[in-house]
């Protein structure tokens, strides 16, 4: 992907277009990780129910990824619902996954002709049996897309991912003398990919919201007031032009935001 691949969907002499020639495209965070934050403001703002914020929500979906793609990211992880969501509403809850399968029989060609490869995180047994198909089909008919890995994170936690990640290290027969960090990385969920560079929050909250706290130990993290439903390709190139003017140490020495460790 390259200059020209986000050119083509950007209106010329817009914002998006000044931002993007402002990207350097050999400095790209690998991986991009959202926290999708606000869309129950958003509805409550326009004195609406709050899964009308939802169903806005998706075409900042649609946006993102197929922004992210024509960038050249290389992995995006968006944070969809958490395992503490279940304790929302049961119609709200309804109502997301309803979404989720309406999204992916809406994108899958856009999917496949953006060459992206869809993958899902988090727990898949207490979700319904008719959201796991979905969900099956999507991965095995994007599994041959060798462009980006687009992560969603779906009945995730963090501290949940760590502990089935130390279940199946036991459960391999790791002792603990063989296990290190690097060891442990390969029972994640995330296992073979690159840790997000960028994390990047909608909505102004300060906080991570148990959204892979193993992944994120080095991630730069950039916040923006905007609500998720309002969130767009220019707020993304925003955020990685933040990153890329960031100096990265890793608890060491300078080095400039690049792609990569």
């Amino acid at each position: 992907m390259s200059l020209q691949e986000i050119l083509a969907v950007v209106a010329p002499g817009s914002p998006e277009e000044g931002l993007a020639r402002q990207v350097d495209f050999d400095r790209l965070p690998q991986h991009v990780a959202v926290i999708m934050d606000g869309n129950g403001r958003w509805a409550a703002q326009r004195h609406l129910p709050r899964v009308e914020g939802h169903r806005a929500g998706i075409e900042s979906v649609r946006d993102v990824v197929e922004g992210s793609a024509r960038l050249g990211i290389k992995v995006l992880t968006l944070y969809a619902f958490s395992v503490e969501n279940w304790k929302r509403p049961p119609s709200e809850v309804s109502t997301l996954m309803a979404l989720l399968k309406r999204y992916l029989r809406l994108e899958l060609n856009t999917l496949l002709g953006n060459n992206i490869r869809f993958n899902v995180i988090g727990g898949r047994d207490e979700l319904a049996p008719d959201i796991r198909g979905e969900l099956k089909m999507a991965e095995e008919k994007t599994a041959g897309n060798g462009g980006m890995l687009f992560n969603i994170a779906l009945n995730y936690g963090g501290r949940a991912e760590i502990v089935e990640a130390a279940r199946r290290a036991m459960a391999a027969g790791v002792t603990p003398d063989a296990l290190d960090e690097q060891r442990f990385s390969e029972f994640l969920y995330t296992s073979g990919q690159p840790d997000p560079d960028l994390l990047i929050r909608t909505s102004g909250e300060m906080r991570v919201s148990n959204f892979l706290l193993w992944q994120i130990a080095y991630a730069e993290i950039w916040v923006t007031d905007t609500l998720w439903p309002d969130f767009r390709k220019r707020h993304l190139l925003d955020a990685i032009l933040a990153y890329q003017k960031r100096d990265r140490r890793y608890g060491g020495i300078n080095q400039p935001a690049a792609a990569g460790r």
